[in-house]
């Protein structure tokens, strides 16, 4: 399928958006429409230098440190750090000369719409063996939304450009992501605010071989990253106990999830610990009852049928939602 004129991107969050449709629904409002984990890492007090000084070299060779531990990576000048994965996705295709690119979908719909823009010949393909000849081959592992996940052994080319957005993988064991083997002809993306509930810092990383991530790091230029999420993501990927704790919990809100769907007649279609994507016959009108009850999930223009719903972060909205589908 060729990507067609660029057209805006519909994410997740947005209240503002929502509440001007349904001004009249209850306040205040579920989120549910965005992939992040609604029980965050509880950060803990920073020293006011984060706040009041330029970043320093310590502080991000500190936070690669502790994400080359977290990633399995063991060459930290292989680790860029930046302003959040969605810098990296748009800047990734400024890198490469024009292109026959390959993005595995459907999927986040940010890559298409930023290989686009920068001139190259883009095609959505249904799979890794649709891919064959193009120069640059993207993969969403695991996927957003379906929750698809490739075996590392899978993604692996002889030639070309592989970029692997593991933005979702931190729930997974480290043998399910490339980014402590790393081939040399593949970039690895990783986002912290998903996992860790903490989205709005700002903070994402690319891990590549050493002169496309010197290049990486080039364009980004100094002071990327800001001093605050320099020091929260080095507490937090340093903090194994916490994902430990995070991981079992949001396994098991999955599957509560789940059962509460299913029992509303949904048809689960996939999904990651982190959000659930599900089927109806309806979603279009579930989706308006949903929201005239305040709470907000992600809806999909060109799968119309299809609805993807965040984790509840406690009983009560667990049983806000199973009210508003009853």
């Amino acid at each position: 399928m060729r990507a067609t004129t660029e057209k805006p991107v519909t994410h997740g969050g947005e209240l503002g958006a929502i509440r001007k449709r349904f001004p009249h629904a209850p306040e205040p409002w579920l989120d549910l429409s965005t992939g992040i984990n609604p029980v965050p890492y509880l950060v803990r007090k920073l020293p006011l230098e984060s706040w009041t000084r330029l970043p320093t070299r310590h502080q991000e060779q500190a936070l690669l440190e502790a994400a080359a531990t977290r990633y399995g990576v063991r060459d930290l000048a292989t680790i860029v750090p930046a302003p959040g994965t969605q810098s990296l996705i748009q800047l990734l295709p400024r890198l490469v000369p024009k292109s026959r690119v390959a993005i595995v979908g459907p999927t986040y719909e940010e890559h298409e719409a930023c290989w686009t823009r920068q001139g190259h010949d883009v095609n959505v393909v249904s799979g890794l063996d649709r891919a064959a000849g193009a120069d640059v081959v993207v993969v969403v592992n695991p996927n957003n939304p379906t929750g698809l996940h490739l075996p590392p052994a899978a993604l692996h080319r002889e030639e070309g450009l592989l970029v692997v957005d593991e933005a979702f993988a931190d729930l997974l064991p480290p043998a399910a992501s490339l980014a402590g083997i790393l081939p040399s002809n593949t970039v690895v993306l990783r986002s912290f605010g998903k996992v860790y509930g903490l989205a709005g810092i700002r903070l994402g990383f690319a891990i590549a071989a050493k002169p496309l991530a010197a290049r990486i790091r080039g364009e980004l230029g100094p002071w990327a990253v800001s001093g605050p999420a320099l020091e929260i993501g080095r507490q937090a990927l340093g903090d194994s106990d916490w994902l430990q704790v995070a991981t079992t919990r949001l396994a098991a809100d999955r599957r509560k999830l789940d059962s509460l769907l299913v029992q509303a007649g949904f048809e689960i279609l996939g999904g990651t610990s982190l959000f659930c994507l599900t089927h109806h016959r309806d979603a279009v009108d579930l989706g308006d009852r949903l929201a005239r009850q305040g709470i907000h999930v992600r809806r999909f223009t060109r799968e119309p049928h299809w609805l993807r719903f965040g984790i509840p972060a406690n009983d009560g909205e667990f049983d806000r939602v199973a009210a508003a589908l009853t």
